[in-house]
Order: C-alpha cells, then sequence, then structure tokens
C-alpha cells in the first residue's frame, strides 16, 4: 500500500516534539488517541498570551482585558463555526468532554430524574460516558456490539422504544476506532423522542462534524485531542436545552444579581462558566481550530487511511497478534494483543524502541469484560505519523515477538 500524494514531511515540521528522540531513538508517537501533540502555531499563540497579552477577561475596562475577551469570544464563534455554523451562545466552554458530559448529567438529567430511569449508552463507552449518569442515580443500559466492533443496530432500535431518558453514545471509540452511524441513531431517538448526548472526543480531529446534521441535542469534545492545550473543551447544546437547565457551579462570571436573600444568573453561555476561565486553553484552541482547517482535511483524510490500511495488513501477518476493532468505518486506530506477551509488555519493550503506545483498558473497562480481555496495546495514528512510523513499529512488534519466542 503506497501513500497518497501529499507532503507529510511539510506537516511534521510544524510539531517540534516530532523531531526529539525518546530512549535514544528518534520518536515514533503512536498515542494520539491520548493527546495529539501541538504544531507551533498553537504554542506560539499560548506563549503570545502570556508574554504580551495576559489579562482576565470581562472584568477589565483596560486595554489587556478588552483583548483577551475579544480573544475569548473568537475562540467561542470559530467553534460556533467549526460545529457547523451553530449560534454562539450554544457553545459552553468546559474543562473537557468529562466536564462536558458531568454538565448533561447534573443539569439536564438529575433534575427530573426518577427511579428506575435509564440512560442508554453502548458496549464500547469510555468511563466519562457512563459514570456520570450512574453518579446522577441513572441505571445505564448498553446497546451490544458485534464481533468486528459495529453497534447491533437492530437492538440499539429496540432498545429505543422502550423510552430511555437519554442516548449517550461516543462518535468514534477510543479503544476500537469504530466511527458509528450518529445520525442514524439520532433518527431513531428522535421516533422515540429520546434526547442524544454524543462524545465527540475521538472524532473531531479526523473528519468534519455538523452537529446539526447529525441531529443530537449535545456535542462534546476536548481540546487536547484538536491539537490544542490540555485542560479545555467544549459542549454543544441545543438552546433550548440550555435555557432550562440549571447552572453547574456557582460564582463570579456567571451572574446577573448576587444579593443575600438571592441570586439570578447570567444567559447561557456564561451560566456554565463560574470563575476565571482557561482563557489561554481558549486562545490555543483557536489557534488549533485554525491551523487544522487551512490544511488540506481531504489529502489527511486520505494520508490517515492510507496508514490505517498499510498498519492493519502488516500487523495482520504478525504471528499470533490479533486486532480488535475491524469495523469497516473507523478512524487510524490499531488496537491489539499478542500471544504470550501481555499489552503492558509490549508497550514497554515498544518504549525502549522510542515508540509510544498506549497498554490497559483504555478507559473501557466494560468494553473488554464484553470482549473477555484484561487489557490490549494500542497504536493511534494522526495526519502528521508517515509509513515510516508504522514499519518502526511493526519492526518492534517482531523484535518483541523474537524476545517471547
Amino acid at each position: 500500500m503506497t501513500t497518497v500524494a501529499w507532503d507529510v514531511a511539510m506537516l511534521r515540521s510544524e510539531f517540534p516534539i516530532l523531531e526529539s528522540s525518546s530512549r535514544g531513538k528518534p520518536l515514533v508517537y503512536l498515542d494520539s488517541g491520548a493527546t495529539t501533540q501541538k504544531p507551533r502555531a498553537v504554542i506560539d499563540a499560548i506563549t503570545r498570551f502570556y508574554e504580551s497579552g495576559n489579562a482576565n477577561i470581562h472584568r477589565g475596562v483596560y486595554q489587556l482585558s478588552e483583548q483577551a475577551t475579544i480573544a475569548w469570544d473568537a475562540t467561542r464563534h470559530s467553534v460556533a463555526q467549526f460545529l457547523g455554523g451553530v449560534p454562539d451562545e450554544e457553545i459552553v466552554f468546559t474543562r473537557g468532554t468529562t466536564e462536558g458530559v458531568n454538565i448533561v448529567a447534573q443539569c439536564f438529567v438529575r433534575p427530573t430524574l426518577r427511579a428506575g430511569d435509564r440512560v442508554l449508552v453502548t458496549t464500547m463507552e469510555h468511563h466519562a460516558n457512563i459514570v456520570p449518569w450512574q453518579m446522577v442515580g441513572a441505571t445505564t443500559v448498553p446497546i451490544p456490539i458485534t464481533p468486528a466492533g459495529e453497534l447491533d443496530l437492530a437492538a440499539a432500535e429496540a432498545l429505543l422504544a422502550t423510552r430511555p431518558k437519554l442516548l449517550a453514545v461516543v462518535h468514534v471509540s477510543n479503544a476500537l476506532g469504530t466511527i458509528n452511524p450518529i445520525a442514524e441513531l439520532c433518527r431513531m431517538a428522535r421516533a422515540q423522542g429520546v434526547p442524544v448526548l454524543v462524545d465527540g472526543a475521538q472524532a473531531v480531529s479526523h473528519f468534519p462534524v455538523d452537529v446539526r446534521a447529525l441531529g443530537c441535542d449535545f456535542y462534546c469534545f476536548s481540546s487536547h485531542k484538536l491539537f490544542g492545550p490540555t485542560g479545555f473543551g467544549v459542549l454543544w447544546a441545543k438552546a433550548e436545552h440550555l435555557e432550562k437547565m440549571p447552572p453547574a457551579q456557582g460564582g463570579g462570571d456567571m451572574i446577573d444579581r448576587v444579593t443575600f436573600e438571592g441570586t439570578t444568573f447570567a444567559p447561557s453561555p456564561q451560566k456554565f462558566e463560574a470563575g476565571t476561565p482557561h482563557i489561554a486553553g481558549a486562545i490555543g484552541l483557536g489557534a488549533a481550530i485554525e491551523w487544522l482547517e487551512s490544511q488540506d482535511r481531504e489529502a489527511i483524510h486520505a494520508h490517515e487511511v492510507s496508514l490505517l490500511e498499510a498498519g492493519t495488513a502488516a500487523l495482520q501477518a504478525i504471528p499470533g497478534l490479533t486486532l480488535v476493532g475491524t469495523a469497516a468505518d473507523k478512524v487510524g486506530i490499531l488496537t491489539f494483543t499478542m500471544d504470550g506477551i501481555h499489552p503492558h509488555d509490549i508497550a514497554s519493550l515498544l518504549d525502549g524502541e522510542g515508540v509510544c503506545i498506549r497498554a490497559g483498558h483504555h478507559c473501557t473497562q466494560p468494553l473488554h469484560n464484553a470482549l473477555g480481555l484484561a487489557a490490549t496495546a494500542r497504536a493511534s495514528l494522526a495526519p502528521y505519523n508517515t509509513l515510516a512510523d508504522v514499519e518502526t513499529l511493526v519492526s518492534a512488534l517482531h523484535s518483541a515477538r523474537r524476545i517471547f519466542g
């Protein structure tokens, strides 16, 4: 399999960390599912803010504060356009996908939750899309998956017909790479009057997302999986939901008027953004979106498909290696086990070759339980990866195979 005619070397040059080494070997970073590396444009934007623009937003009438507020608002607009051109007021800034899910659990589900209410999830969900529903008292019911790691849509439709409180579904599985048919699931859910939350953490860096075209009610993602900084994220929600939801936290900047007798709250999204926010995080996310949208996303997609096909074929040829998650529609995630070698040992041996992969249950213990596996190894690809990276991974895995006989 040959890669597409696209200048990946030029793109790699924009990521300073990729020029470094690990364990004395050239760095081969294959853990972008955990966090993506950051281009120079993002690093520089954050540095500029702290060096020459640092001030709190909303509270100052001086130039620095006004400029920081403009930058904060500009990122909100960029995110709204990035998600398909939704109103800026429907974008709530969070600390990441996990906080976004928790806000919906605490402020949308909990206020009207009754004994026995269920939240429909999937077997492949990240813990962040399971635990918050349980914490507010809902019962989580999983949609089963096929042996290839695809959702059983017939089972999904039957479960939706039981009218759960909410459908909470991952757009792209972090452990399997499966791209779920969100628009179809939303169509099924609408037919039953069931609102839908989508965990888009693993999706937004791989393909464009239009939340209105998908038909969901809530969509959340994390900046650090989109080439931006850690500790920042986004919750998109339909205005009709945000207006009815109570605030998640109380404090400064989310109020209208405060007295000792009571408080009235600011309108959304400010109502959900208490306290001094991660201003540099917003600026970094804005720079990440600008950087990504300046790229040829079709070429990036073709490049990632090429790498996934090459990696799949090469790993399947390794004796004793079993790929986990072989959905027809998936992103560049290669999850696997090797006979006689624990995934943690695989990751440790690869680390000695400068190859960074993930090992464990990937915050998907229910999925691994369903698969009968305690742990797996995972290599996750990004646009800055190359065919040479895949070849180094394969060579290191062959070496591990030899070591363990």
